[in-house]
């Protein structure tokens, strides 16, 4: 055994002299503390939110786990052979950090410092003893937020899904209501389902805990994978309680008591009651345990004996594994540290305030839309842009909206496949498509081309990302190209393009897209002053 997990000290005579092995392991802890900051920064952040506030519990229950999964295998003083696939897996840390750091998403970085402690582990128990500490290990993913796209896409999948349920259960007790995308309308008033109510904030820490629940479960592992998966359902179901809760208490008492500490309240007694939910559960699978235990019996909380696991650090001894791992992270930071500076500062353009009221033959009809303060704070572009265009003879107008981010690297872009449905539109058809043809570009010109629609009213719409010279179609792409971009330029600039027009009753919807490929082939030679797709910076 090499690492187990203080003695600091060790006894020569009469004398205290300090373990050349801690050494080591507190250099590479402190070496990789200076690396993969920027990701340690990113969870600091992140673990103000309110989904993400159970965070800074994972770091101490993933150790608690360590431990207990330490008291399994005996201390094994003495060299070991088989260190090296735990360095192998500290290069591609800090290569995954590295890539994190150039393209300044500090998410990517705190990814890579799970990969590193994983590593650290490999490297002082050896890959024999150190294999059995995976689930430690992988219950520190649930302290990192989701990325950017993927929150947004759950997100907004969880509140159709709660705001349906809600709305279901208040049909039940007679209460009259309607449901536009995630806007509950009772009538005297309307609730907006927003992401406070899509059920993230419960079912991250949910999740957490039936992880550490299923590890501790002595039984069958497919009690285990049920007791692990249930922390979704239970949350989205217990969610949508808590919704049907405030429509009730909104229809009798008014709007008023569901601020403050009520609004507080409810949430925690919906969180406790789906840790209820889930031990009652494990109960009801005890019934078909072979040996047909107690809760007690079939949960391993036996918390003696973590403090000789922590003396166990006396066996540890320094290595060539361990001193390269050390090696390894100051060569990462002094790579980086000489790296001469890449231009990261976004490129010059002219605001939207400038953009022409005319694009050929269309015309901007009425003054420049803004916003709600809501919407804007949520969209958190630096600059932003929505007129409605019209054409002399032509019936149907032309939408045309466009959000600018000098950096995406904290947030960036929002998809319209994610925001129209929840303001109520329905998409009835999308494709993805390379429209370079029709508009003449010498580039691939990739967009989303869709249909929506909310009752009778039906539109057609176009939207794709932009980043430097590419448009995207897919978000995914768009943020690949975005890691991509960051981590060779520093660039992490980018805006989404958005043209949309009504599909008229009787009109083909030919007709309708001839009006969208016409604004945007007027559009294109002035877009570049706004949106730059070149390389140069300020």
């Amino acid at each position: 055994m090499s690492l187990s997990l203080p003695s600091f000290w060790s006894r020569s005579g009469t004398s205290l002299s300090m373990s050349w092995g801690i050494f080591w392991l507190l250099l590479a802890v402190l070496a990789a503390g200076v690396f993969f900051w920027s990701g340690i920064d990113a969870l600091l952040t992140a673990w103000q939110l309110p989904e993400y506030s159970h965070g800074p519990l994972i770091p101490v229950l993933s150790a608690l786990m360590f431990l207990r999964e330490l008291k399994q295998y005996p201390p094994e003083p003495g060299p070991k052979s088989d260190r090296w696939p735990g360095v192998l897996l500290i290069v591609f840390a800090v290569l995954l950090g590295a890539l994190g750091i150039l393209s300044n998403i500090g998410d990517i970085v705190a990814y890579g410092l799970i990969l590193w402690v994983g590593g650290i582990l490999l490297v002082s128990f050896g890959w024999s003893t150190g294999k059995h500490f995976w689930p430690p290990v992988l219950h520190l993913v649930y302290m990192l937020p989701l990325p950017g796209v993927l929150y947004y896409k759950v997100s907004t999948y969880l509140q159709f899904i709660s705001s349906e349920l809600g709305v279901w259960f208040l049909k039940l007790l007679s209460i009259p209501v309607f449901l536009e995308g995630n806007i509950i309308d009772l009538g005297v008033t309307k609730l907006h389902v927003a992401e406070a109510c899509s059920g993230l904030r419960y079912m991250f820490p949910i999740l957490s805990f039936s992880y550490i629940f299923a590890v501790l479960y002595q039984g069958p592992k497919w009690h285990k994978a049920v007791l692990l998966v249930s922390a979704v359902p239970i949350a989205i179901v217990m969610n949508s309680i808590r919704i049907a809760v405030a429509g009730i208490i909104v229809q009798y008492y008014g709007l008023d008591w569901l601020e403050g500490f009520t609004h507080f309240f409810e949430g925690w007694v919906i969180f406790l009651c789906s840790i209820v939910i889930l031990f009652g559960l494990a109960r009801l699978m005890l019934f078909f345990h072979p040996g047909r235990p107690g809760l007690a019996e079939a949960l391993d909380l036996d918390t003696t004996g973590f403090a000789p696991q922590l003396m166990r650090l006396q066996y540890l001894r320094p290595s060539t594994a361990l001193i390269a791992s050390v090696g390894i992270v100051l060569a990462a930071l002094a790579a980086l540290q000489a790296m001469p500076e890449r231009g990261a500062v976004a490129p010059a353009r002219e605001s939207f305030v400038l953009f022409p009221r005319t694009l050929g033959e269309w015309r901007q009809d009425g003054p420049r839309q803004y916003l709600t303060p809501g919407v804007e704070q949520n969209l958190a572009a630096d600059d932003y842009h929505q007129v409605t265009l019209a054409k002399a003879g032509e019936e149907a107008s032309v939408g045309l909206f466009m959000a600018w981010y000098a950096d995406q690297s904290r947030g960036g872009v929002h998809s319209p496949e994610i925001c129209l449905p929840g303001a109520g539109w329905e998409i009835a058809w999308l494709e993805r498509t390379d429209i370079s043809g029709a508009v003449g570009s010498v580039q691939p010109f990739n967009i989303n081309r869709a249909i929506i629609q909310r009752g009778e009213t039906r539109m057609m719409v176009y939207y794709w990302f932009q980043q430097k010279h590419r448009r995207i179609a897919l978000d995914y792409a768009a943020k690949f190209w975005l890691m991509v971009d960051g981590a060779r330029t520093g660039r992490t600039d980018g805006a989404l393009v958005r043209l949309t027009t009504p599909i008229l009753r009787g009109e083909p919807d030919a007709a309708a897209e001839a009006r969208l490929l016409e604004v945007l082939s007027d559009l294109e030679p002035t877009l570049p002053r706004f949106i730059p797709d070149g390389t140069s910076a300020r």
